[in-house]
């Protein structure tokens, strides 16, 4: 019985295309000498300039970029409200205009209190100026202190061309001052919105750029980071609050005119770190000097007590308590931010302590101890 053995066929031979466009530019050549002085030289003078280039883009960029680091701590600061509303039922577009509102309304609610006050006291000085230059013509000191001097004729040779140029100049510089801060507080504004409500789009996008083996650890990092700014916000208003408070009860012992514009005042200061206290502090004094000589030292008094109190008692307590970092590494923290980076560096000084500390707990800790 035979069987029959299967016949392979043979191998099909590629197909070879050939490429009309292969040689179509020329014969490629060999590749560059990385060890070429020429080449190195070269491409180290590209990167110094690159770099330059990147550095006065920053420098020229560093008042908007500021504006925009405001902006995004501001957003974190408040999304802990936003997250807030979203647990109760609400839309993240919802959330954000309520809170935005919210922000808006103190800061109309502030200027509110305070342009009365400031136009009720201008009108006053001006209703009062031709009293107050009759007063000082019928003085028989002021008289002979202007002759003696000759403060009439150096007035009037002080009053030139340049002196109203340079006055002018001056009204323009403040004008743009002004027009420039509200431009600034605007941008700051729409900025905090716009991050609010891509708050989590941001995050899922940087979250991205992070490998995957190592990305629930970092996001986990990240939100308790987050978390952390939130509490030292509403650390910071709490302060604020209470500093008005004081305030608004200390105008009302001493009979000060309009005690909730300067309690206004001093909460708005406080709100910035190191110098805002000290501010609030000279507004409410001059205003408790030009009510009398009494009102005015009790009022230095009081801010000088206060101020010790608040710097190191409360502010370290409170920061204790919400972003959980002790009361030396606190203050250490927001005199070393003055110093390196002022205002914005007071800003963020003890949130970054923070970060540093759950780096080094959750991250640097276990690692050495592995080894």
């Amino acid at each position: 019985m035979s069987s029959e053995q299967p016949v392979e066929e043979p191998a099909e031979e590629p197909v070879i295309v050939e490429d009309d466009d292969e040689g179509r530019f020329g014969e490629p050549g060999r590749p560059l000498n990385r060890r070429s002085p020429f080449l190195f030289g070269f491409l180290f003078g590209l990167g110094v300039i690159l770099a330059y280039a990147l550095f006065l883009g920053l420098r020229n960029a560093a008042s908007i970029l500021v504006l925009i680091f405001i902006a995004l701590f501001l957003a974190i600061g408040l999304n802990p409200a936003v997250e807030r509303l979203r647990r109760w039922g609400m839309r993240r577009g919802f959330a954000v205009a309520i809170v935005a509102l919210a922000v808006v309304g103190l800061l109309v609610g502030g200027l509110i209190a305070l342009i009365p006050p400031l136009v009720t006291q201008t009108t006053e000085l001006i209703n009062n100026a031709p009293e107050t230059i009759e007063s000082f013509r019928r003085s028989e000191t002021v008289n002979e202190l202007i002759q003696r001097y000759d403060i009439v004729n150096k007035v009037q040779s002080a009053i030139n061309a340049g002196t109203v140029g340079n006055a002018v100049g001056g009204v323009v510089g403040g004008a743009r001052l002004l027009f420039g801060t509200v431009f600034n507080i605007l941008t700051v504004l729409v900025l905090t919105i716009y991050f609010m409500a891509a708050f989590e789009r941001i995050k899922a996008a940087g979250y991205a750029l992070v490998p995957g083996t190592r990305r629930e650890r970092v996001q986990l990092l990240t939100d308790e980071i987050l978390t952390k700014v939130g509490a030292y916000m509403v650390g910071a208003l709490a302060i604020a609050i209470l500093a008005g408070f004081s305030t608004f009860a200390l105008a009302l012992v001493l009979g000060l005119a309009y005690p909730f514009a300067l309690a206004v005042v001093v909460a708005v200061c406080d709100l910035i770190p190191q110098i805002g206290a000290t501010l609030g502090a000279v507004v409410v004094s001059l205003v408790g000097l030009g009510s009398s000589i009494t009102d005015g030292i009790v009022c230095i008094v009081f801010f000088i007590v206060y101020q010790q109190i608040e710097n190191y008692l409360i502010y370290p307590n409170v920061m204790r308590r919400s972003v959980k970092v002790s009361d030396v590494a606190a203050l250490v923290a927001a005199l070393v931010g003055v110093g390196l980076f002022g205002v914005i560096g007071a800003l963020v000084a003890i949130p970054m302590v923070a970060a540093i500390q759950l780096i080094m707990r959750e991250v640097l800790v276990p690692s050495q101890q592995e080894r």
